[in-house]
């Protein structure tokens, strides 16, 4: 933004000159014009068949009156709801973020209104220590926190090479679930995007290294929609690990020397001079008795043959 330009209803600029904006104004110019182009159709819209449906039950000018309040009524909320949603969007980004921290303060005031200061702090300890302390509590707690930090991570990663439209669109980031391996997000592509812009040459690395990843791995994450796409972050390797077997606890150690065995293993402590040199002869194929290509030709005991007629 220039230093001449005005103040813009989602930023702040101060008499030095320097302004800090959060939406960009490109954004904001875009997304204002498409809210007064919201408006005048809800206007004529929502106005014209309001006025229809009033003029049934009152005189038809007063029905035309209060069909063209609804309309610029409801075209107001569409108008505001279109120019507020980059802000909104930042809400629904933090949403997740947003509700645990009220939920961790009305909590916090909850338990302290009903419970004595040491109760409060002795619940806050066991809340917090006992999943710290027991390591699977304390990963599975640590997968969740990761798939948050991967989402927003993945969204400025995506506001940094992406190449998006003229209105500033970003693929959608829905959801985001702990994997062995790492985590998996599924991703809802916007218009003007598709697979072959997330990979490109570098992007998938560029993706690993916002995402403090080992490996990223894009794909479609169904054959219905194109636009749906999953990520599959890579952090650890969980085949890589040594897997101790519990099979040998199962196998008991008092076993007698003459334990009986199946037929089929060989017996045990045989060594080669022991096997006798017998030659084995395999047996001799016996020849087969070719059948006749066509049994109609064979002699006929009547005297007839076929071929006389040939």
């Amino acid at each position: 933004m220039s230093k001449s330009s005005q103040r813009s209803p989602f930023g702040w600029s101060n008499r030095g000159g320097n302004n800090v904006t959060v939406i960009e104004a490109p954004v904001a110019r875009s997304y204002r014009r498409r809210a007064i182009i919201g408006f005048w159709v809800t206007l004529g819209v929502v106005g014209l068949l309001a006025a229809m449906v009033a003029s049934e039950y009152m005189h038809p000018i007063l029905g035309g009156l209060l069909g063209v309040v609804v309309g610029a009524v409801l075209g107001v909320v569409v108008f505001a709801l279109i120019v507020a949603w980059p802000v909104l969007r930042v809400f629904w980004h933090w949403l997740l973020e947003i509700v645990l921290g009220l939920a961790v303060v009305y909590g916090w005031n909850a338990l302290m209104q009903s419970t004595p200061l040491w109760g409060s702090l002795l619940v806050v300890a066991l809340v917090v220590g006992v999943p710290a302390a027991i390591s699977p509590l304390r990963r599975r707690v640590m997968a969740w926190v990761w798939c948050l930090i991967v989402r927003h991570r993945l969204r400025l990663c995506f506001a940094a090479f992406i190449a998006t439209n003229r209105h500033g669109s970003l693929p959608l980031i829905l959801l985001a679930k702990p994997t062995p391996a790492g985590e998996r997000v599924w991703v809802w592509l916007r218009p003007g995007l598709s697979l072959r812009d997330l990979e490109q040459d570098g992007q998938v690395q560029k993706l690993a290294v916002a995402c403090w990843a080992n490996e990223v791995r894009v794909m479609r994450a169904g054959r219905k929609y194109a636009a749906l796409m999953r990520i599959d972050i890579t952090r650890r390797e969980p085949l890589a690990h040594t897997i101790v077997s519990p099979l040998p606890d199962y196998v008991p150690l008092d076993i007698p020397a003459n334990a009986p065995t199946s037929p089929g293993m060989p017996p045990v402590g045989l060594d080669l001079p022991d096997i006798p040199d017998v030659p084995v002869i395999a047996p001799a194929d016996t020849p087969r008795q070719r059948k006749p290509r066509n049994p109609t030709t064979t002699a006929n005991p009547t005297g007839f043959d076929p071929s006389d007629y040939a």
